[in-house]
């Protein structure tokens, strides 16, 4: 019998199994949901921060754009919008990329 069946057989701790306080957040609830409003956290440069090191001192290569898409996520009625403008938003990227200046193109 492991260590947390033991806990949960004794009588002292078994209604820690029907307290709803306990039990795990679902996963569809665990994020919060914002509106189309402040989608654009998720591709601006202003709300990205690159990290060189943790909290400890020790060298890692992190953004704060997974943490946004970790603990934010878009309405359901806003997540179908946001997926064809951030393709859109990509596309016009590339788009920039490709432009020649206008002084190279005669040589």
């Amino acid at each position: 019998m492991s260590f947390q069946e033991e806990i949960l057989s004794d009588g002292r701790f078994s209604c820690i199994t029907r307290d709803p306080r306990f039990w795990e957040m679902p996963e569809k609830e665990r994020k919060i949901k914002i509106d189309k409003r402040f989608r654009a956290m998720f591709h601006d440069k202003k709300f990205k921060l690159q990290y060189t090191v943790d909290k400890r001192g020790r060298p890692v290569n992190y953004t704060s754009t997974e943490n946004l898409r970790k603990f934010y996520a878009l309405s359901e009625s806003d997540s179908d919008l946001s997926e064809n403008e951030s393709k859109e938003h990509t596309k016009k990227k590339r788009k920039k990329k490709k432009t020649k200046p206008k002084g190279e193109a005669g040589s």
